[in-house]
């Protein structure tokens, strides 16, 4: 019995996947060298957020040279791009991240995501037409303090993206990473100076305040609900010894697993900090220094394409009933999954036992099992977008997701 047309335009459909997913396989290894050798010269000049000029130029230099088309300081972000190449209906977003934590670099292998994004875009250029894609590659400044992505969604950089997509290192690999949601929080005590042995009646010790904040914030810890987490510094302590400090600062996120749970947290913790300047007799003020970043929720379907393609390039994932056990910090993409279906995917390097954060983990950032994940993570995105816009389902999933999303926002 000859084969029916629905399994004609099937397998004929998987012959094209397959093709396209060749050609981009070769465009990226064709870029390989270029690509590790854009890791290792982020990496090598370490900037903060919203100061990463240098690391944007270099990011945004193998697009511009092979077409993409490139728009610099985008939503009043002197440090933020857009590249695009193809005109197809379906966009697909990349982000780019590539700003580093401070006198540790990049503990956080922001190199490895910018590389492996543009190695991401490289491949699906090469087959755009094909697949009738645009491809969008975002230079996003800022994620470890700041929310340069939260503030690119804001200002309506992402309205046109159907899906969005990138790829962080970390010790082992994880496809459907999970996020806390976190709130960025400067408390600031406001007493009143004076000399601290010859009137020390006459002050208000601000200094004292951020003690009994964090006292009370230390017992607060046993009763938080799952998933919440409170961690801070003294920002600011006091000027010398023998003045009563009339101001002190501390800084502090609050994470919590959800939005919800992260209200409440908030809730709980201004009380701690109200109690300090209470105690104290100071004044006290709570300000938010970076947007709130949302947990995680990234698109079920792409994470299951993204768990094929990353999968068939040898490596293992942790298992999806463990994924959930440990969250992955927080991230500023959390904003974009709420908002786009995407995805961000954990890929893992050897950092001899290092985490996230750690000296050595900055150090492990540019090892060979780095320069691995850059060209696996390059190539895994490339096939995910590929196995996605080959497949009429979810493409046009997406698709209408997009359109009812841009009726929302008009």
């Amino acid at each position: 019995m000859p084969p029916s047309r629905s399994g004609y335009r099937e397998s004929h459909r998987d012959d094209h996947a397959v093709c396209s997913a060749a050609r981009s396989d070769a465009a990226i290894a064709a870029a390989s060298a270029e690509l590790i050798a854009l890791s290792h010269a982020i990496h090598a000049e370490p900037e903060l957020a919203f100061e990463e000029h240098r690391s944007a130029a270099k990011t945004i230099a193998p697009l511009a040279e092979r077409g993409f088309a490139i728009e610099t300081g985008i939503a009043e972000l002197p440090t933020a791009f857009r590249a695009r190449y193809g005109s197809g209906p379906l966009t697909v977003g990349i982000c780019a991240e590539y700003d580093a934590l401070p006198e540790i670099g990049h503990a956080c292998g922001h190199n490895i995501i910018a590389a492996a994004a543009v190695g991401a875009a490289l491949g699906l250029a090469e087959v755009a037409d094909a697949l009738g894609i645009t491809v969008l590659v975002f230079g996003t400044p800022a994620e470890e303090s700041g929310g340069g992505k939260v503030l690119l969604l804001e200002r309506g950089m992402f309205d046109d993206v159907a899906m969005m997509m990138m790829v962080h290192p970390g010790p082992a690999d994880i496809v459907g990473a999970r996020s806390l949601a976190l709130a960025d929080l400067s408390v600031i005590f406001h007493g009143r100076e004076a000399h601290a042995s010859a009137a020390p009646e006459q002050g208000r010790n601000a200094g004292d305040a951020s003690t009994v904040a964090q006292v009370a914030i230390g017992l607060l810890r046993q009763h938080l609900l799952p998933g919440q987490q409170l961690h801070g510094i003294v920002g600011h302590g006091g000027i010398a010894p023998n003045i009563v400090p009339g101001r002190a600062e501390l800084l502090y996120y609050l994470r919590a697993a959800d939005s919800a749970s992260l209200d409440d947290l908030m809730r709980r913790a201004s009380a701690c900090f109200e109690a300090g300047a209470l105690a104290t007799g100071c004044t006290h003020e709570i300000r938010t220094l970076a947007p709130t970043y949302t947990e995680l929720t990234p698109d079920q379907e792409l994470l299951l394409a993204y768990r094929e393609q990353i999968t068939a390039l040898g490596r293992v994932p942790i298992a999806q009933e463990f994924e959930a056990q440990r969250p992955f910090g927080s991230t500023d993409m959390g904003n974009v999954t709420n908002v786009i279906p995407g995805i961000h995917p954990v890929i893992g390097i050897d950092a001899g036992g290092a985490v996230t954060h750690q000296p050595g983990f900055a150090a492990a950032s540019v090892n060979a099992s780095a320069d691995r994940a850059v060209l696996d993570g390059a190539v895994a995105l490339a096939r995910t977008a590929i196995s996605v816009a080959r497949d009429e389902v979810h493409s046009d999933r997406l698709l209408q997701r997009l359109v009812q999303r841009q009726e929302d926002i008009r």
